[in-house]
This record gives C-alpha cells, sequence and structure tokens, in this order.
C-alpha cells in the first residue's frame, strides 16, 4: 500500500473525528487523495480548519454515516479506534467492501482486546473497559449499535468485517501493548 500511496491513491478515512489520522497520512503521501469521513458535523468543521492551518491541500472531509458515504474505487480505507463506537459497524464494514477497489485494502485499528474477559484483566484491559464504559458503549447504544465496546476482541471483529461485511481475508497485521491493527481484503 505504501507504493500505491506514494505514487498517487484514493483513501478514506471513516470515523475521522476532528480530522488528525487524515492530516497525518495526507502530510506523508501528498500525491494521493484522502477523504475524512465523520457523521458528527462539528468534528468536520475542525477538520476542515485543522487541514487548512497544516496546509494540507489533498484532504477533504464530508459530513456522512459509515454506511452511506460517497464515492468508490477507493486504494485503503481506514477505522481508527472508532468501529467498536458505531451504531451499525457491521453496516459499516459492508459499505467499506464495496466502496473498495478489487485489490484495495481495509485497515482496522483497534484498541487491544482479547476475546475473553479475563484475557483483558491487565493494566491495559482495565484502562479499555473503564473508557469503554464511559464512551463506547454509550455512544453505540444512543444511536441504536450493538455496543461492542473497546474490548470487542479479535473474534467479534473477524465476524463484523467477514461474516457480516463480506470481506474474504482479515489478518492481525501487527499489534502494539494498546492496539491491534487489522487488514481486510475483499
Amino acid at each position: 500500500m505504501i507504493d500505491k500511496l506514494t505514487v498517487g491513491g484514493r483513501v478514506a478515512d471513516v470515523g475521522c473525528g476532528h480530522g488528525a489520522s487524515t492530516v497525518l497520512m495526507a502530510q506523508a503521501f501528498p500525491h494521493s487523495q484522502f477523504v475524512g469521513i465523520d457523521y458528527h458535523g462539528p468534528s468536520i468543521e475542525t477538520a476542515r480548519e485543522r487541514a487548512a492551518k497544516a496546509g494540507v491541500s489533498n484532504a477533504s472531509f464530508e459530513v456522512a454515516e459509515a454506511t452511506s458515504y460517497g464515492g468508490g474505487d477507493y486504494d485503503l480505507i481506514a477505522f481508527f479506534d472508532c468501529l467498536h463506537d458505531m451504531a451499525d459497524p457491521s453496516g459499516a464494514a459492508r459499505h467499506a467492501r464495496a466502496a473498495l477497489k478489487p485489490d484495495g485494502r481495509c485497515m482496522l485499528v483497534e484498541p487491544f482486546a482479547g476475546d475473553q474477559t479475563t484475557e483483558n484483566l491487565n493494566p491495559v484491559g482495565r484502562l479499555w473497559y473503564a473508557a469503554s464504559t464511559m464512551i463506547c458503549v454509550p455512544v453505540s447504544l444512543a444511536r441504536g449499535g450493538p455496543a461492542l465496546g473497546a474490548q470487542a476482541g479479535e473474534q467479534a471483529l473477524r465476524k463484523v468485517m467477514v461474516d457480516d461485511g463480506g470481506f474474504t481475508t482479515f489478518r492481525r497485521a501487527t499489534e502494539t501493548p494498546f492496539n491491534l491493527i487489522f487488514e481486510a481484503r475483499p
């Protein structure tokens, strides 16, 4: 993907919030085009202001749901720490699958979580459970979602991306003590 983005690719950053990840990617790959997408209008306004302040001209932002944003033929669709918060994570995965080029990739960055509660009883897991209780679960529930929460785990995310979303390949690409990074392919 780095080679493609270096010469000029098309990327959607779904759930971009204030646009930090979109701006960073646009700065790193000036020949590519980036679209930051979020349902929250005031966040998109902040993202536009931050991109302008950073002098980024290859990024745009739109207010849209993760299940219905425009465009298609994306080389990369990224979800940074947001799929577990969504009202319809399976619908977001299906929409991403449909919006990707046949050789495109979906990158999913989620909080580090094991599939069993006992795997998450450590300092990082305790932090994620606290944040999830106060932020992630209420955001999803408020919009009628399944409330996956920050401790969804790889099995739950695989179900969303493959079983529900239609991706054929799903793998853990790498991890940090705080995040799991997955690649999904059409």
